[in-house]
């Protein structure tokens, strides 16, 4: 059975069963009709994927892996904070009349930066320091800009990820590993969307810089599930489990630049029905 399924099954449990509501405080979210948008949560969850092992893709509901792969090429590859640029609807809400969310996201990876060696953006970097000096402890992409928070649509949720190269005994490529640091997340809307984004982000980045992809570390500082959400949590939770699907990538791909959602291989996928309808709070 997946694992991811394990992970989830057990920190919504725990959420809902042990988590802190915030029922009666001031809260910044609402419903469409208004009515605030309390939650159940937890402070200080970590889930570890090991993606050696499988693809930390939910079996309980199916998550749409390459909408998922696109909206991450938006922000990593496409560096775009226009909704025109992305494939899906989801940021819709957020976006002005021309289409931006504001300084948030893909227009922070964006951003130019001077080092001694010479000018690049944030995912240029990364790419630049695998390759010429992948054991240092400094690669790493950061989008919480708090010069640039007044002129972003919404706050960046997964704001961090930390990449770390280990050299695993008896193999001969080293192995890529992801810490994704997130501020807050919706853990039913949300969960399994963001783990998938960033282990698709992880095989990518491992691939083109000719190493394994290993370990994705997932730390979320407030999870929660909104009281709207608690009923269709149980539901979901209580469902069968299957086997994780196989995930790949295109092997022929050997530039971040290159990839598109084509190169994106699913097989296996065996999943329970779509949850729908899911209120959103904005």
């Amino acid at each position: 059975m997946s694992k991811a399924d394990d992970i989830f099954v057990e920190m919504c449990s725990d959420i809902i069963e042990h988590g802190t509501t915030t029922e009666g405080q001031k809260v910044r979210p609402h419903w469409s009709d208004g009515t605030p948008a309390y939650t159940i949560k937890k402070f200080g969850v970590c889930n570890r994927y090991d993606l050696r092992e499988e693809f930390p893709a939910l079996t309980l509901r199916r998550t749409a892996l390459k909408s998922a792969m696109d909206e991450i090429l938006w922000i990593y590859q496409r560096k775009s904070n226009n909704i025109h640029d992305l494939n899906s609807s989801i940021w819709d809400e957020w976006a002005d009349e021309s289409g931006s969310i504001g300084k948030a996201y893909g227009y922070q990876v964006g951003q130019v930066s001077h080092y001694a060696d010479g000018d690049y953006d944030q995912m240029d970097r990364v790419l630049k320091d695998l390759r010429e000096n992948p054991y240092s402890r400094r690669i790493m992409t950061n989008l919480y800009t708090f010069s640039d928070l007044s002129e972003m649509h919404l706050y960046p949720c997964a704001f961090n990820a930390i990449y770390n190269v280990t050299q695993e005994p008896g193999e001969k490529r080293p192995t890529l590993n992801m810490v994704l640091v997130q501020r807050s997340q919706d853990i039913l809307a949300a969960n399994n969307w963001n783990v998938c984004q960033y282990a698709l982000l992880l095989m990518m980045v491992a691939q083109v810089s000719d190493m394994n992809a290993g370990e994705l570390i997932h730390m979320i500082a407030d999870a929660h599930i909104y009281d709207r959400h608690v009923d269709i949590v149980r539901e979901l939770i209580g469902r069968e489990r299957h086997a994780a699907p196989k995930v790949s990538l295109n092997p022929d791909v050997h530039d971040f630049y290159e990839f598109t959602t084509d190169d994106l291989i699913v097989e296996g996928y065996e999943h329970g029905p779509q949850v729908k309808n899911i209120p959103i709070a904005v």
